[in-house]
């Protein structure tokens, strides 16, 4: 592939299909996957089992499941993201990751203009992404779309947490 700064990649959101997060849920690679793969791209496995375990308790497919992140140009999935749960009080949490050799191309920061437009298209008002302190790669994606520093917590692993929110704006008429 001819690495050109100057060129702009393209990025879509595609739905993870029930017959993908069960491979993936595995750990296996999804026979029927139409796309090229970037190492480490896929969802991994706890995320897959959490959307499954989700969805068959009867939540909603479009707050449970995921999205691969992929490059239009080349067809290539270079990473995946997605919603955590269904909303409570109007909040949903996102999730996204990126490829090693895919980042710093734009790909985190597609991903998760489009989460926040598909999360207010589906009534939530508030999107929470929590980022490690020290990811500041994630950091900057989260501040230049608009996310606010709502505080840190310690999350069941021990681990310290930035909590980012985005808040739809109300429409004027």
């Amino acid at each position: 592939m001819n690495e050109n700064k100057s060129h702009t990649v393209s990025y879509q959101l595609v739905s993870v299909s029930l017959e993908h997060l069960r491979d993936l849920e595995r750990s296996v690679i999804p026979a029927t996957l139409n796309y090229h793969l970037a190492t480490d791209a896929l969802p991994p496995a706890f995320v897959a089992a959490r959307a499954l375990s989700q969805i068959d308790a009867g939540a909603p497919a479009y707050w449970c499941s995921t999205f691969y992140i992929v490059s239009i140009e080349d067809r290539l999935i270079v990473g995946s993201c997605g919603f955590k749960s269904p909303p409570q009080n109007g909040r949903v949490e996102i999730g996204y990751g990126i490829s090693p050799e895919c980042r710093r191309q734009g790909a985190a920061s597609a991903a998760v203009r489009s989460l926040l437009q598909l999360a207010f298209a589906g009534g939530a008002t508030n999107v929470l992404a929590t980022v490690s302190p020290n990811n500041l790669a994630s950091t900057r994606v989260v501040q230049k779309l608009g996310f606010e520093n709502n505080g840190n917590a310690v999350n069941d692993q021990q681990e310290l947490l930035t909590h980012w929110l985005a808040i739809k704006l109300s429409e004027t008429i």
